[in-house]
């Protein structure tokens, strides 16, 4: 694992289009016809990160908290050859395993990944309802090891903030976690 921080695309960016394997369904996921309600939250994931474990309770809070106002998508780009526990059939596996029903998507070709500039397991990317990015960045402060409480805090303040319609704070904090496992 090499520790590694998001390169925090520019706000206002425009959500990518794709269109990727759910390996919750086994369809293609279209993001074109994502339909949108407040917006749309984009984690960059996987199955074997440690960082990505370490929020999976809090991941479940969020959808939880926020599924009637958002969509959640969750991507895995990481290299399978490399990373089997990555592999389709894991990442479905561990989906039911959590008992997440939300689209997770497996980006072969890392072709998204790169579009969102994504770097590290876990990224969070919050786009508002006309697909521009509004917050990029961490969950929170917690890691491993560091003894802070897993509370979503960065990411639930810009949500509340774009659910009630005031502002984001600009003041917004690169996501760390093991790098993506680029073919």
């Amino acid at each position: 694992m090499a520790l590694t921080y998001s390169q925090m695309l520019p706000l206002g960016t425009k959500m990518p289009e794709f269109k990727l394997l759910n390996v919750v369904d086994n369809k293609m996921f279209d993001s074109e016809n994502a339909i949108i309600k407040h917006g749309i939250i984009i984690m960059v994931i996987c199955n074997h990160c440690p960082y990505v474990i370490h929020y999976h309770n809090q991941l479940k809070k969020l959808v939880s908290d926020y599924n009637q106002s958002l969509n959640f998508i969750a991507i895995s780009s990481n290299n399978i050859e490399t990373h089997p526990q990555d592999s389709p059939e894991m990442m479905s596996d561990l989906f039911r395993k959590l008992k997440f029903t939300f689209p997770y998507l497996y980006d072969d070709t890392q072709e998204v990944a790169k579009l969102l500039n994504a770097e590290c397991t876990p990224e969070f990317y919050l786009y508002d309802k006309f697909k521009k990015l509004v917050y990029r960045g961490r969950l929170d402060g917690s890691s491993p090891g560091n003894d802070l409480e897993i509370d979503g805090k960065d990411l639930r303040s810009a949500i509340n903030a774009l659910i009630s319609g005031k502002s984001i704070n600009g003041k917004q904090f690169p996501s760390m976690g093991c790098n993506i496992k680029w073919k």
